[in-house]
């Protein structure tokens, strides 16, 4: 017990430097670094830690999917080359596949577009007990569209949607979305990957480079490149209008892969902690009609085998421990 605490503990405090504070005004060149690594020196400093992240999300995902009340929605926003694939790739390689949804957003589709800009991502959001990940999310309808406004015109909206201030709208309607995802179980947990403009250069250069990499890379990424300081405007103003107390933004370092993938195994076991979810309880019945298939497979048990091999076990990893 004093163990989890402890873990759960150190965790929390990764999590608290990463958290926007809702309300805060952020200034992302200013306030987040993409090369922070905490105290963790080298590479190798990290890998018990990535290791029992998984574990413990793994031990979690599988309560939450025992008790069937919660589901978790992670929206995964970044720069192109910022290592979101690489990041569900890691730190999801614990869990149970049937329990995990991923959904990449890409251009929208023609039939997306006769719909309202939340329609796409609202079908495809998580059932209760599973855990669902947005590669991209709602939140390009306040950053690409917003940086390249030409894309508005594609979504046929009328005068009236278009008037005012649509950004401050979208960014309301998107959090008053997310309060009703939150107030009916489902937490939205928001990770931003922030990565530099010298580590986005190096990893194209990478991409170009090796054959095996060559399919990653795009012109248009390069091209989005001299886009950089409306981006990253577009991001500061993002975090800052929608890091609210039901669903914060979290800053993910990204210029070191390994350290980005804890931050994102803390922070979503951060997020399991908080909802604690727990096995059901099978009921006083059941427990009955168990007790007694319990003692009948126990009768049948071979000469000079245990009568329950599993509790035996048990108590001999305990006995083990114990002298250790």
């Amino acid at each position: 017990m004093a163990a989890a605490e402890s873990r759960a503990a150190r965790i929390a405090e990764l999590v608290r430097v990463l958290r926007v504070e809702p309300g805060s005004e952020v200034v992302l060149s200013r306030d987040f670094d993409p090369g922070y690594k905490a105290d963790l020196i080298r590479k190798r400093d990290g890998d018990e830690l990535l290791r029992a992240g998984i574990a413990m999300l793994a031990d979690y995902q599988a309560r939450l999917a025992a008790q069937n009340t919660h589901g978790v929605l992670v929206c995964l926003q970044s720069l192109d080359a910022g290592g979101k694939d690489g990041t569900i790739r890691h730190v999801m390689s614990g869990v149970n596949p049937q329990g995990v949804g991923v959904r990449g957003f890409k251009v929208p589709s023609s039939e997306e577009l006769d719909h309202d800009y939340l329609w796409r991502y609202a079908k495809e959001l998580p059932g209760r007990g599973d855990i669902g990940i947005f590669n991209r999310s709602h939140y390009e309808e306040v950053l690409v569209v917003r940086v390249h406004p030409e894309l508005l015109d594609r979504q046929h909206l009328p005068p009236a949607a278009k008037a005012g201030d649509i950004w401050e709208r979208r960014y309301r309607e998107i959090n008053d979305w997310e309060r009703y995802l939150s107030e009916n179980g489902f937490r939205v947990v928001k990770m931003f990957l922030n990565l530099s403009k010298e580590e986005q250069r190096t990893r194209f250069l990478r991409r170009i480079d090796r054959p095996d990499k060559n399919w990653k890379f795009s012109a248009a990424d390069a091209r989005e490149r001299r886009y950089w300081d409306d981006y990253q405007s577009a991001f500061s103003e993002m975090l800052s209008a929608t890091s609210t107390p039901w669903a914060p933004w979290y800053v993910l370092p990204a210029d070191r892969k390994w350290f980005t993938r804890i931050c994102a195994a803390a922070v979503l076991v951060h997020t399991l902690i908080d909802l604690d979810p727990q096995y059901p309880d099978v009921g006083a019945t059941a427990h009955r009609d168990l007790a007694k298939v319990k003692r009948a497979l126990e009768k049948e048990a071979p000469a000079g085998r245990p009568a329950d091999p599993y509790a035996a076990g048990v108590k001999k990893r305990a006995r083990r421990e114990a002298k250790s």
